[in-house]
């Protein structure tokens, strides 16, 4: 059974961030309500106050501009999914969301809700980590941005101050990449990440350059490989050296024991999800694939 709890639904964003700030920090916001619920339900989290904002239309958008693919924090997963410019320009977030969760989940959870959750596995977060995505958070006093690998502080700390609510993540707009997302979970459908990886390069006269790579369920928070990263920048692509970058993933990796793996296969795991990743990315980038 669920705590007792006010229940109020927003009109709009202005509606939503004045009940924010009249409820205070005991409220919480229900979007698609796929975590929420469950922690509720467990006891993890009792709020006083459930402020809906399901039906916030400017938390709802995708739109593009000269910079950025913007992504309405309240954009359900299937609808990212079905978007034809993030296929296009972020294919390894297309990915992610191909592999998360279950239709059912898919179409009710939302991008916003899965990184302010800040689950060390969260499955958006990778793909956005290595595309360079920031997220805009907005409050009655006006609007701030940060990168995605700021906003996740660690397992269940976000950057969210009081009033605070996720607007939409921006995801850069560059010149064409390779692009690869692999996750590992323990079933195919609605498993949770075991380990989860990112890839993001192009081919430049045959060479490896803006070469990203992040991880998920394998730290506190998903984080960036960043030796990985510089051991193939500026370097010929060849299955060597992406052995090397995916061993040097390996080691920075931080996994724990728990019923889904031990740390040493999470780790054995980063290195083969991330030489696979290198792979594929390379070929979309030399094919000149996004």
């Amino acid at each position: 059974m669920l705590p007792r709890f006010e229940y109020v639904k927003a009109r709009g964003l202005a509606d939503a961030l004045d009940l924010l700030s009249r409820h205070g920090a005991s409220a919480r916001l229900l979007a698609g309500g796929t975590d929420l619920l469950v922690d509720m339900r467990e006891r993890r989290q009792s709020p006083t106050a459930l402020i809906d904002i399901s039906e916030v239309s400017e938390l709802r958008e995708i739109r593009t501009d000269a910079d950025a693919v913007r992504i309405g924090a309240g954009a359900a997963v299937g609808a990212v999914l079905a978007n034809d410019t993030i296929r296009r320009e972020c294919l390894a977030l297309s990915e992610a969301c191909r592999s998360f969760a279950d239709y059912l989940t898919r179409n009710k959870a939302t991008i916003g809700g899965n990184l302010a959750n800040a689950s060390p596995g969260a499955d958006l977060a990778v793909p956005l980590l290595a595309l360079e995505a920031s997220v805009v958070l907005v409050a009655n006093a006006g609007e701030r941005t940060i990168a995605v690998g700021d906003f996740i502080q660690g397992p269940r700390q976000t950057a969210l101050q009081a009033g605070e609510l996720v607007l939409e993540i921006a995801v850069p707009r560059r010149s064409p990449t390779g692009q690869a997302y692999e996750k590992l979970g323990l079933r195919q459908g609605g498993a949770i990440a075991v380990v989860s990886s990112a890839v993001v390069m192009r081919a430049s006269d045959g060479v490896c350059t803006g070469v990203r790579i992040a991880l998920g369920a394998v730290a506190p928070r998903p984080f960036r490989a960043r030796e990985a990263e510089r051991a193939l920048e500026g370097r010929p692509f060849s299955a060597e050296a992406a052995a090397r970058a995916a061993h040097l993933a390996a080691q920075a990796a931080s996994p724990i024991t728990d019923v889904r793996g031990s740390a040493e296969y999470r780790r054995a795991m980063v290195a083969a999800l991330v030489r696979r990743g290198l792979a594929t990315a390379w070929e979309r980038a030399a094919g000149g694939s996004r």
